[in-house]
């Protein structure tokens, strides 16, 4: 029963009509708990568990521990309310790509999405004014689906999407509603570790000039983790966001502006270089965090 809680407490809550705040309140535990239960990273004491039973059971009398047990199909009936079917859960990802793809992306956030949960800061190369570069913020968290969920803001746009994990890359698409602006993004991984920097190649296109299509290469780095109060995290990543925009001159090191305006084309090729804007994975900047000793330096930047 533990592994597929969250979906049952989930019901719960729409047969009682009970938000998440209403039901702590109830339970007499903090409403970061009740997150906890909601994704999965924890699992109700026993105490807890007989009083959410009591809870359900004063709605719905007759309801035991026992009904914890069923299948999701017979506690939705216990409960009177109807299932979700796992696809619709995806919503309309579920149409959009091959159900393996999503499949194994779910096992592997389960596995390691909290690895890239939490606030990111982008380094980019400015797209109106050539030699600059932009900081945009970036919120990465694990959603109900099992995927991740990704928003990013960016001057006076929001962006909303999804961020699937494969073995070795992160694939991100992201939309603005206001403005029908898209962005594609793939970043490098990180093995093995939680990630503190990411880098990789963008897709959008330019807001003037008949909106171009533009790609350039970007790197994130962790500037805030995520807490247990979903509130707190949004009011604090768009109080970053609203700080973003224009690098000062001179604030971008110097290997990170070499990592970022990557030389491509006939010339680059023709010295043995890119013929295409490639961010190889051998030579990635994603890393997790930088373990040190009191007399060695810093490692520099590789893929973990």
């Amino acid at each position: 029963m533990e592994g597929e809680f969250p979906a049952r407490l989930l019901l719960a809550l729409k047969a009682l009509s009970l938000s998440r705040g209403r039901l702590a309140s109830e339970l007499a535990v903090h409403k970061s708990v009740v997150s906890r239960w909601l994704n999965g990273r924890q699992a109700p004491s026993g105490e807890n568990l007989a009083n959410l039973t009591r809870l359900v059971a004063a709605q719905r009398p007759g309801f035991t521990l026992l009904d914890w047990e069923t299948d999701l199909d017979t506690l939705a009936a216990r409960l009177g309310v109807a299932a979700e079917p796992a696809p619709e859960a995806l919503g309309p990802l579920a149409s959009l790509l091959p159900e393996g793809v999503l499949q194994e992306a779910r096992a592997l956030t389960a596995l390691r999405g909290a690895d890239y949960e939490g606030v990111w800061r982008t380094t980019r190369p400015a797209i109106g004014q050539p030699g600059r570069f932009m900081h945009d913020h970036v919120l990465i968290r694990r959603a109900d689906n099992g995927l991740l969920s990704v928003r990013l803001q960016v001057e006076d746009m929001q962006f909303v999407g999804w961020t699937l994990m494969t073995q070795t890359q992160l694939f991100s698409f992201a939309a603005d509603a206001r403005s029908g602006v898209f962005i594609f993004s793939i970043y490098n991984a990180v093995l093995r570790h939680r990630a503190e920097r990411l880098d990789g190649i963008s897709l959008t296109i330019q807001r003037v000039g008949g909106g171009s299509p533009v790609a350039g290469a970007l790197l994130l780095d962790r500037v805030a983790d995520l807490t247990d109060d979903p509130e707190a995290d949004e009011a604090a990543f768009m109080a970053r966001g609203a700080a973003s925009g224009l690098a000062p001159k001179g604030s971008i090191p110097e290997d990170v502006e070499t990592h970022l305006l990557r030389d491509f084309g006939p010339s680059a090729l023709a010295q043995g270089g890119h013929a295409l804007l490639t961010m190889p994975f051998a030579t990635s900047w994603s890393r997790g965090p930088n373990i040190t000793t009191p007399d060695a330096p810093a490692s520099p930047p590789r893929a973990c």
